[in-house]
């Protein structure tokens, strides 16, 4: 299967002065952007997984959307349902969580 986009959400949790995605709801924030991409009925064929360190620990809980290659830092889940709407669904980057 070809996808049109394809996000990773880091989960990694380690043991280090650095701040974890995974420790910072790395696996909610799957769960929620799987169940609100679900809820929006879109077709385009979009696959959301979790990933490992993404590098850019101090600024998670991170994800990136590919093909495009945008970081997202300081994911909460309440940032879910924008980044479905305007970026999944619209293209649009949700500039105010971008990073890099």
């Amino acid at each position: 299967m070809i996808y049109e986009k394809h996000v990773f959400i880091c989960t990694n949790d380690k043991d280090a002065p650095k701040k974890c995605c995974g420790s910072g709801h790395g696996m909610e924030l799957i769960n929620a952007m799987k169940a609100e991409w679900e809820k929006a009925g879109n077709p385009k064929k979009i696959r959301i997984q979790k990933s490992g360190c993404l590098d850019v620990c101090g600024k998670g809980p991170a994800m990136v959307v590919y093909p495009e290659g945008v970081f997202y830092g300081n994911v909460q889940i309440s940032d879910v349902q924008e980044i479905v709407e305007k970026h999944l669904t619209n293209d649009e980057i949700v500039s105010r969580l971008q990073i890099g």
